[in-house]
């Protein structure tokens, strides 16, 4: 047995022990006794009667073990070229002084707070300053519209909103301030006062009596060196609130909490990420995104990481070297971003050339998520960067990967198309539709048994009921995770599309995941996207839509004949592909995954409503243009 599987077989055999050993890693006020309540909440809770504090655990205690002038964030921002460098110490008196403005405001433990922030070093200050007081924080995407703001604010009825002037995307300025107060306005729920970061770029009025400003405010109590304890808090208190897409529209306030979620961050940050206190770790993200809460800000500052917080883009700011800048600057040790951002540096840079312009050394390994990484980027991205290459799969309501390959523990043989194995705590199964264990190698359901581990959400913000029929009713005794794949002999998951994306081609079930596979294999493809669109004959066909690598010489025609001569080969007849249809864009959520239930939607003429979440709206009238083009 190799040292995952003992690791693995450790938690399956004795999960209560497991958990206290990991709580160990953890610095609480009153140790729980107890790792797993199971009569409490929906389905348990973990570390239940535990006293901490996570802003505690990310900052102070770095700086009275003598970790104070170690840099905890380093901001880059190729956007506006600005660069910052933050020691642990520093981090400590901002977030202190920016917990007196709140207090000053009336915050309080329980109490929310909106935080609408663009990619800057006050977005992560302000998650630690309400973590320090007890206040459940809820980000918002900078840029967000007002109606999609206020939804969220009217949803978690925040005290108190902390934003900025502005946000910066490539080529323009994007005015936060009257899309807030225009959230305010639609707002039944009235936050009691607002926090606005002036940035440079573009400043903005403040309303007398609401409006105060973040600089000028914070500015007192570090003069003042006013001091704020952390608030003892019950593990089991809420730590934020981050909202995820609803198939009702109305978004899911997926709910962190303390303890748990601080205990597996710290232990994932060695036993997934495989690294060390004091190494550089960089994920590539945002913070409002699961990925940032976990990655940019809590999981590195908990570990006593310097984590790089950057405000940027893998292509246009100014190149496609800008990944490859970063790491060699700041000496990554471990890399972490969605396969869309490297299709995009791979579509520009198909050589490689950039990546040898620079010293990766200090860099020992890449993580990819938040969209399947299809074995040709994967393959592209180990022959560029020299370095091992590591899909792993988890979503916003894991908080932490659900299954990965746990290079600090043991790193396992890579399959190329499989985030690796369950990570501890994850029990998964593949199901049928009517909930019956499928054997291995076919597709079906994926869910975990429950309970779920530590870090994953006990419910949703106000809506109890509804976590139940969303996530536990179809499957009873298991989580349902909406995702489709498949579990091979060897205990390897391949996560192969939504459920959603499953298509049904005269009778067959097909996953557009395997096709996009097939199709990414192509030289000459860069990113591609298969949905299922309506056919009276056969139910449902799959449609590909393909970006081209840059500098493509080749006619397009010959290159369709060949994907779908490809899809054919390796797929079968059974799949019926016969529709590629190039694209110059996918629309995709800001985080880089494709919309492809938006785009089946679209093109099969029915009513959708455009994602809060979309990165650029006029990429799905592109879509539909290049769509009329094709079947004119």
């Amino acid at each position: 047995m190799g040292a995952y599987l003992k690791v693995y077989e450790g938690w399956r055999n004795d999960p209560e022990a497991f958990w206290l050993n990991a709580a160990e890693g953890i610095d609480w006020y009153e140790k729980p006794d107890r790792a797993f309540q199971a009569d409490e909440g929906v389905y348990g809770r973990w570390f239940a009667d535990g006293i901490c504090n996570t802003c505690y655990n990310a900052v102070d205690r770095h700086v009275e073990r003598g970790r104070g002038n170690q840099i905890a964030i380093a901001y880059d921002s190729p956007i506006t070229g600005a660069k910052k460098t933050i020691s642990y110490s520093e981090l400590k008196a901002e977030v202190v002084a920016l917990a007196a403005v709140l207090q000053e405001r009336g915050v309080v433990k329980g109490d929310r707070v909106v935080i609408y922030m663009p990619m800057v070093p006050e977005a992560a200050i302000a998650m630690l300053a309400c973590a320090r007081l007890g206040a459940v924080h809820s980000v918002v995407f900078g840029g967000f519209a007002a109606a999609e703001l206020a939804t969220r604010i009217d949803d978690c009825a925040p005290k108190c909103v902390i934003s900025a002037s502005c946000g910066i995307e490539p080529g323009r300025v994007v005015a936060y301030k009257p899309l807030l107060d225009g959230a305010i306005d639609l707002a039944s729920s009235k936050p009691a006062s607002t926090i606005i970061l002036q940035r440079p770029q573009q400043s903005c009025d403040l309303i007398a009596g609401r409006d105060f400003d973040y600089a000028t405010e914070t500015a007192k109590h570090l003069s003042a060196g006013t001091e704020v304890a952390c608030e003892e808090l019950a593990a089991t208190d809420p730590l934020y609130i981050l909202y995820t897409s609803g198939t009702t529209g109305q978004p899911k306030g997926v709910v962190r909490d303390n303890g748990g979620h601080m205990v597996v961050l710290q232990w994932s940050m060695k036993a997934i990420y495989d690294v060390e206190p004091g190494e550089v770790f960089w994920t590539a993200s945002d913070v409002g995104w699961v990925v940032g809460h976990s990655y940019i800000v809590y999981g590195p500052l908990l570990n006593g990481n310097t984590t790089i917080l950057f405000e940027g883009k893998p292509v246009g700011t100014p190149d496609a070297s800008t990944f490859w800048r970063v790491i060699e600057e700041h000496k990554v040790a471990s890399f972490f971003t969605a396969p869309t951002a490297f299709r995009a540096v791979k579509r520009e840079d198909p050589d490689g050339t950039l990546a040898r312009n620079h010293d990766l050394s200090s860099l020992r390994q890449i993580y990819l998520a938040g969209e399947r990484a299809d074995p040709d980027t994967i393959h592209w991205l180990e022959r560029v960067s020299q370095k091992p290459v590591y899909d792993h799969w988890w979503q916003t309501e894991s908080g932490w990967p659900i299954a990965g390959n746990p290079v600090g523990i043991e790193a396992l043989p890579v399959k190329y198309g499989s985030p690796t194995v369950a990570m501890p705590g994850y029990d998964i199964r593949v199901v049928s539709d009517e909930g019956v264990e499928l054997p291995r190698g076919e597709l079906g359901n994926v869910v975990i048994k429950l309970p779920l581990p530590p870090g994953c959400l006990p419910t949703l913000w106000n809506a109890e009921e509804r976590f139940e029929n969303v996530y536990l009713e179809e499957f009873p005794g298991y989580y349902q995770t909406s995702d489709a794949g498949i579990m091979d002999k060897d205990g390897y998951l391949f996560i192969m599309a939504r459920t959603d994306d499953i298509i049904n081609v005269a009778g067959h079930r097909l996953s557009t995941g395997g096709m996009e596979e097939v199709i990414a294999g192509h030289p000459d493809v860069a990113e591609c996207a298969v949905i299922g669109i309506a056919d009276k004959l056969k139910g449902q066909l799959p449609a590909g839509f393909l970006i081209l690598n840059s500098g493509v010489q080749r006619p397009v025609a010959e290159i369709q004949s060949e994907v779908i001569k490809l899809v054919r080969e390796k797929i079968g007849p059974v799949a019926a592909f016969k529709i590629a249809v190039p694209v110059a864009r996918l629309p995709k959520t800001r985080s880089g995954k494709i919309l492809r239930s938006t785009m089946q939607k679209m093109i099969n003429g029915q009513d959708f409503k455009m994602p809060a979440t979309i990165d650029d709206p006029a990429i799905i009238e592109e879509i539909k243009v290049s769509w009329n083009k094709f079947t004119a």
